[in-house]
């Protein structure tokens, strides 16, 4: 059976084509080895699971240790009701996974047991079966959040701990290390606790260790992923380019990776005469239908910004104002972003994970105010071509101004500071897609400057938005746009201002700048 690229469960390397984990699973065999109690907290489709996988497979090819790998996914809310239904679902989850490992002795032996109807007598229980195996125990229980905001699911991890306490002591054997993996870290689930009793808040769970292993893809790991792919395809790509290019775009998210190339191997080589080579358009491509497709990746993403106003509300402060924020997750809106996946640490600042959110963000941001009312737009069917078959951006400016005058006034200061580059996105945004021109790429400066780059017929357009701080900050501006053009290798570019001053005589007014060899078209609304 061909292997093909998974977005969707556990990736089994005789059936899917991955990044070479090796590193990350020796890392966490480690702490296995240690005896160490951790919890695997990542976002969603963030290889948890694989990772859960994988190292059940090495852990199994080793006579010392017994691993016991359990999910809490099907047990439902049922399994919650009472101490008894619940032991009595782990139950068979162990059931379960000793037949599936063809362990007929643990199964008699489990079968055989009387069901606990205490946590107290499940401790004692789990004595008897360390005794049974012979072996250092690993317990590993994937999709904790299933049941992580229950009280029941807290007693049962005090019960771990106590027992973790006493390992040391004559006659008190236990699981040798436990793994739980799910979204939520012991932190983050006292957060979901806030509302609830005081009890709640103390974690029986303070054992745990760190977890540290870096579980998102480096671009020489992609690299690895593209090389099995190109041997096993006979497909040509430029393996260096495609992998740092991944991981630019989606800085390592595993989902993501796989998705793109998924997309292009899938989709759109099938589409083309010269069907075994990948070319630097094809990801550009996958890049615009994984914006276009929504997914559960994309609508977790989504769901958990609107779940979250305050975190949504800082979020659009640093796409579209460039503020920043320091990455300090003792602050619950900094620690959610970071849980969720939208948010990383670069450099001690909090910035959106990867640009491929960034991108789906303010897509989702402009679709937003198109629909709210606020914003008076109209998905314009003039030709935005130049005489070269390009796009005529001075044109789409200087229809924005024409638009910007006939809809805004001072009055709504207050709403175009907040607002006026993202109505320029949503302004241009059907053209682009109506046209199929493509939004390159998005980034916002510590300067409070918002570039976008979007290329049509391999031709490129660097269009800076800038709010009015003043002459020698305007002068800065440029100064800045000139440096981004000569690293973009680009002659021309657009700078739109945004000038919020009762009474300053220049809005509405364009015009053309020639410095340090640069052609910048200027204009103010």
């Amino acid at each position: 059976m061909n292997r093909r690229f998974n977005i969707t469960g556990a990736c089994i390397p005789e059936r899917h084509y991955m990044v070479d984990i090796s590193d990350k699973i020796n890392e966490i065999f480690k702490m296995v080895e240690q005896g160490d109690y951790f919890v695997i907290n990542r976002p969603r489709q963030y290889g948890k699971t694989t990772t859960i996988y994988t190292l059940n497979r090495l852990l199994k090819t080793s006579g010392e240790y017994f691993p016991i790998n359990i999910s809490f996914e099907g047990i439902g809310q049922k399994g919650f009701e009472n101490e008894v239904v619940f032991i009595e679902a782990f139950f068979l989850l162990l059931n379960e996974e000793f037949t599936s490992q063809g362990n007929e002795n643990l199964v008699t032996f489990l079968e055989s047991s009387p069901i606990p109807d205490r946590m107290d007598k499940l401790g004692l229980w789990i004595k008897n079966l360390v005794k049974k195996t012979g072996k250092k125990i690993v317990l590993m229980i994937d999709e904790v959040d299933k049941s992580s905001n229950n009280q029941l699911f807290l007693d049962f991890l005090g019960m771990l701990r106590n027992k973790y306490l006493k390992r040391d002591e004559p006659g008190q054997p236990t699981f040798h290390s436990v793994i739980l993996a799910g979204v939520h870290d012991v932190k983050s689930l006292k957060i979901k606790f806030r509302k609830d009793s005081e009890s709640k808040l103390n974690s029986p769970w303070n054992i745990a260790v760190d977890f540290k292993v870096n579980l998102s893809f480096s671009a020489n790991e992609i690299r690895s992923m593209l090389e099995l792919y190109t041997k096993e395809e006979q497909v040509t790509l430029d393996i260096p380019f495609f992998a740092e290019r991944l991981f630019y775009l989606t800085s390592g998210y595993p989902f993501l990776v796989s998705q793109l190339c998924k997309i292009i191997h899938e989709e759109l080589l099938p589409t083309k005469e010269n069907n075994r080579q990948w070319q630097p358009e094809d990801l550009e491509k996958a890049v615009q239908i994984s914006l276009n497709t929504d997914n559960t990746n994309s609508d977790s993403l989504i769901q958990n910004l609107e779940n979250n106003p305050d975190l949504y509300e800082l979020v659009f402060n640093i796409i579209m104002n460039g503020a920043g924020y320091s990455f300090n997750t003792n602050n619950p809106i900094i620690l959610f972003g970071k849980i969720y996946g939208v948010l990383k640490d670069e450099n001690g600042k909090a910035k959106i994970h990867n640009r491929l959110y960034e991108q789906r963000i303010y897509n989702y941001m402009a679709s937003k105010l198109e629909t709210s009312g606020k914003a008076i737009l109209n998905h314009f069917t003039a030709k935005y071509l130049d005489e070269t078959g390009g796009l005529d951006i001075k044109k789409i400016i200087l229809k924005f101004q024409d638009f910007m005058k006939e809809n805004y006034s001072q009055k709504d200061r207050e709403f175009l500071e907040r607002n006026g580059r993202l109505l320029f996105l949503a302004f241009i945004r059907p053209i682009i897609n109506g046209r199929g021109f493509d939004f390159k790429e998005v980034q916002v400066s510590e300067e409070n400057r918002l570039d976008i780059v979007v290329t049509f017929e391999n031709k490129k357009y660097i269009i800076e938005l800038k709010i009015w701080r003043g002459e020698s900050y305007h002068q800065e501006g440029i100064r800045q746009l000139c440096g981004y053009l000569d690293a973009q290798n680009e002659t021309t570019g657009y700078l739109l201002v945004y000038d919020l001053r009762k009474e300053s005589g220049l809005i509405g007014k364009n015009e053309f700048i020639e410095t340090d060899g640069k052609t910048i078209f200027t204009a103010w609304v």
